[in-house]
Formats: C-alpha cells, sequence, structure tokens
C-alpha cells in the first residue's frame, strides 16, 4: 500500500511526549575537522532516546477499542522506554519482552515508567519471537521497533526538524542504523524537500546488515552481530526501511569499535554530555567521511540518537577513545638481550608520553618489550617503526589488533614450557550468570585449560581469551564444541602478539 510520507510526518503525533530537541553547534570537533559539524541532539528526549517519538505516533494512531487491549513491544532498551513511556500517557499497558542479556538500568527505566517487563531469551531475536507468541495469546497489539510506516513517520519528524532549524545549505547528515527506522524517516522527509543534501548511514562493522543488504539488492539476515553499539545489533533490517533506504540512502559508512568510543570522547569534550555507543555512530562516521573526502568549510549534521549508557562501560570507552582517536600505537619490540639494549630503546621513544610498558626476557638473547605510545596520528606511528627498525629492533605494530586491545596488554606470564597443543581462541557471549559455566561444562573433560582472560567492561556481553591443550586427534571434536557453543569466536593461534608473549 502507498504511503505518502511527507504527509505522514507533517501529520505526526510525536509532541505529545516528545520534545523538539536543539541542533548544536560543535565547536572542539568542527574546529578539528575544518567543517561546521552540528549535533542533533535527540540524546536530551526524556527517554535519552529517538525512540519515543516512533512508538507514541504508532500508538496514538490505533483505534481506542484496540488500545485499550494493551500493546506488546520486543526491545533491549530504547524502544522499550518509548514504549512504556507512550502506553503510561495513553493510559494503557504495556508489556515489553527483553532478552535476560538486558543491562537492569535498563529494565528499571521500562518498570519506572510502568512497562511490564518480561525476561526472555539470550537475543533480541529470542525476545521478537515469543513477544509475538505473546501478542496472539494475549490478544495485545504489537508495536514493531522500526518495520513500521507510522513509526519510521514518527522518527521523521527528526528530518522535519533539522530543515526548519538550519535553512541554509547542508552537505550531509549522517543517521545510525539498526533496523532503519530512524534514518527511513529522515530521509523521506529531506530528499523530497532538499534532494542535494547526502542521507548517510553509518553501521558498525561487525552489524552491517542494511549495509550488506543494498549491496545485495535484498535484505541479508546476519547469523551473528556485534553487541558493542547494542542500540543497532540487528540481524534484518525491515522491509520497508529497506525499501526506502535503497530509494534515498546515498551511502552507508562502516565504523568499528575504537572509532565509535572516540566519538563518545568527543561529544563529552563539546557537551560534557556522554551518549551510548549506538549513539555516538554519526558523529564517529562524519570525522571519517571528512578524512576521505578532505572536505573543508560544508556544514554536516549529525543525529545524536541516545545516550542510555551503562556508567561500568565507561572505563572500556575511556581505554579504547585514545585508540579510535589514534592518540596511542601499541608495539612489540623484540630487542637485544644485552647491556645498553633498554636505553636504547627508550631513546627511540625520544619525549613520547608512554602509556605502558611490560618487559619480558625471552632467551638468552632477545628480550620483549610492549610498549603503548601517545602518538600525534597514524603517520606517526609508522615513523616510530622506522625508527625501532633502524636501530636493529624487529617491531610488530599491534594498534588495531583485537586480541592485544582486549586481552593481552591486561596479561602477565610470559611463554610456558607445558602448554603442548595449545589453542588460543577468542569468544563472545552473554553476560550473564552461567554463561562461563556453559563455556567450561561443554567441553570435554579431556582438554585442559592453559590460559585464562576474562575482564568485566559492564557491557551486556563478555569477551575471553582461552588457550586449551587439545590433543590433535580431537580436533574434529573440538570443531564441533565451537559450532553447538553458539557464542562469537575467532581463531588467535597464528597472531603474532600470540606468538612474541605466550605461545
Amino acid at each position: 500500500m502507498y504511503c505518502d510520507y511527507l504527509i505522514q510526518i507533517l501529520t505526526a503525533r510525536v509532541y505529545d511526549v516528545a520534545q523538539e530537541t536543539p541542533l548544536e553547534y560543535a565547536p572542539n570537533l568542527s574546529a578539528r575537522l575544518n567543517n561546521q559539524l552540528l549535533l542533533k541532539r535527540e540524546d536530551m528526549q526524556s527517554v535519552f532516546s529517538f525512540k519515543l517519538r516512533g512508538a507514541y505516533n504508532k500508538m496514538v494512531q490505533l483505534p481506542p477499542e484496540i488500545l485499550a487491549h494493551g500493546v506488546i513491544a520486543a526491545s533491549a532498551g530504547n524502544h522499550a522506554q518509548g514504549v512504556a513511556l507512550a502506553a503510561q500517557r495513553l493510559g494503557t499497558k504495556a508489556i515489553i519482552v527483553m532478552p535476560i542479556t538486558t543491562p537492569q538500568v535498563k529494565v528499571d527505566a521500562v518498570r519506572m515508567r510502568g512497562g511490564a517487563v518480561v525476561l526472555h531469551g539470550n537475543t533480541y531475536d529470542d525476545a521478537y519471537s515469543y513477544a509475538r507468541e505473546l501478542e496472539v495469546e494475549k490478544g495485545l497489539t504489537f508495536i514493531h521497533p522500526f518495520d513500521d510506516p507510522h513509526v519510521i513517520a514518527g522518527q521523521g519528524t527528526i528530518g522535519m526538524e533539522i530543515l526548519r532549524q538550519y535553512q541554509q545549505p547542508i552537505h550531509a547528515i549522517f543517521v545510525a542504523i539498526g533496523g532503519g527506522g530512524l534514518i527511513s524517516g529522515i530521509g523521506a522527509y529531506v530528499k523530497r524537500l532538499r534532494p542535494e543534501i547526502k542521507i548517510i548511514g553509518v553501521e558498525p562493522v561487525d552489524a552491517d546488515a542494511m549495509s550488506q543488504s543494498l549491496k545485495a539488492g535484498h535484505r541479508v539476515r546476519l547469523s551473528q552481530v556485534g553487541l558493542f553499539a547494542d542500540g543497532v545489533a540487528v540481524r534484518e533490517v525491515g522491509e520497508e526501511t529497506f525499501r526506502l533506504c535503497q530509494q534515498y540512502v546515498d551511502e552507508i559508512i562502516l565504523v568499528d569499535t575504537d572509532d565509535t568510543c572516540a566519538a563518545i570522547k568527543d561529544v563529552f569534550e563539546d557537551t560534557r554530555s556522554i551518549l551510548e555507543p549506538a549513539g555516538a555512530l554519526a558523529i564517529a562516521a562524519a570525522k571519517a567521511y571528512v578524512e576521505r573526502e578532505q572536505i573543508a568549510g560544508q556544514t554536516l549534521i549529525a543525529v545524536a540518537c541516545g545516550a542510555n549508557m551503562n556508567f561500568d562501560r565507561l572505563r572500556f570507552v575511556a581505554e579504547r577513545a585514545e585508540l579510535g582517536e589514534r592518540r596511542e600505537a601499541i608495539f612489540a619490540v623484540t630487542i637485544p638481550e644485552q647491556r645498553g639494549s633498554i636505553r636504547q630503546f627508550c631513546e627511540c621513544i625520544g619525549n613520547r608520553n608512554l602509556t605502558e610498558f611490560n618487559y619480558r626476557i625471552a632467551d638468552e638473547k632477545t628480550a620483549h618489550i610492549f610498549v603503548g605510545v601517545q602518538i600525534q596520528n597514524r603517520a606517526d606511528a609508522a615513523k616510530m617503526v622506522e625508527t625501532f627498525e633502524a636501530q636493529g629492533f624487529e617491531t610488530l605494530d599491534l594498534t588495531d589488533d583485537e586480541l592485544t586491545k582486549l586481552h593481552l596488554r591486561h596479561m602477565v606470564g610470559g611463554h610456558s614450557p607445558l602448554a603442548h597443543n595449545e589453542l588460543l581462541y577468542r569468544f563472545e557471549f552473554p553476560e550473564r550468570p552461567g554463561a562461563l559455566m556453559k563455556f567450561v561444562t561443554s567441553m570435554s573433560p579431556n582438554w585442559n585449560i592453559s590460559l585464562f582472560h576474562y575482564r568485566n567492561n559492564g557491557a551486556d556481553y563478555g569477551r575471553i581469551v582461552v588457550g586449551i591443550q587439545v590433543p590433535r586427534h580431537e580436533m574434529e571434536e573440538w570443531q564441533a564444541f565451537l559450532d553447538h557453543l553458539g557464542y562469537r569466536y575467532w581463531d588467535e593461534n597464528k597472531n603474532p602478539a600470540y606468538k612474541l608473549f605466550l605461545g
């Protein structure tokens, strides 16, 4: 059925619960980028994200007799709060099915707004399937988080506000993509009135369902998604949102965890507000776009779409922000085991600040140094490698190596003569009671754990690195274990940092 989104957006009912958020100039970022960057501050909504716009616009247009029966939704956070608030305002009941991995702060926020929370399953998909069952069983109306014209139109009011608030030339608007509802609404409005403005979507590199779908020409369902930017961790985009993105989105930029953490820090320095990872994606993409295109003097707008950040995650964000800004480099440097070598190494560092320094004797001839150094940019890191190698020091640049950043820099011990037949793997698993127990009890009792590192970063997922001694004739059983475990994993056996410091 045809839907005129321009009319739908112009007549959307969102301001009973939502405010027209400011379009704020970001002075520090603008100066660094040599372009004017404006932030659309959707993090300032009462639920700290844009999601209440679409949820309320959908619910307020339901027939009174349908609304009276109540509504149901599946969400890991922001949509849940929007639905709960809308139900509270409209005087109806709301059931929100959330994964059992959902952080308590988000569960409490939904309950505070009158929503009844049902915890079910480990993922959004599990929660979604159960919510659709309850929808039929209890006679409720399902409020989709993105694939619904009324929801899309509600989010589209952000585009309407942007064009009203800034009537001068705009080069591009950057928008995070999960299921696609936000960018579909903004794109449908902006492209009708100002088609010259670029609409640029942003996804994490490990949750790029829309990017893959647009390239393939049909919706692609991801087998797994990264969980750091949990607000956009969607395996499959919507049918209607995919259609609209095909029409209105100019391109999609992919950003990684470090880029996102750096963007969170950038926004904090300009606003003293802390965005959640999904909320900072647009800022990260704007920075990447300027670096790629080498533009100057343009006006760029980034939608800061959410700020439901767990306080415990800030430690991880702070650690990774310097890497995302290319302000820290990590190296493994091999030096000869002889007097004066460390002094010679330090002379190579010069007057740069050290962020980390770990030394481990390797054998009678060589020693390995794990070092973090503050740098100006990636070119500065390349110069350091040249400086080390000019002195005869073999050097590995580990700045972009996930094993190093997540685990190795926090570990001690070195090589072990007892670690025969050791396999090294990284795993990502839902952060909930019993997750580690499931991992350990699923393994064959014949396998011995020879190395283990886990660090709680306050996220709703955990990351571990494990060394396991598996007899060579049991490799098929090991692969079967990996296949049936259900956790994301990475084989790190050929990682050069592992071989240098632990293998």
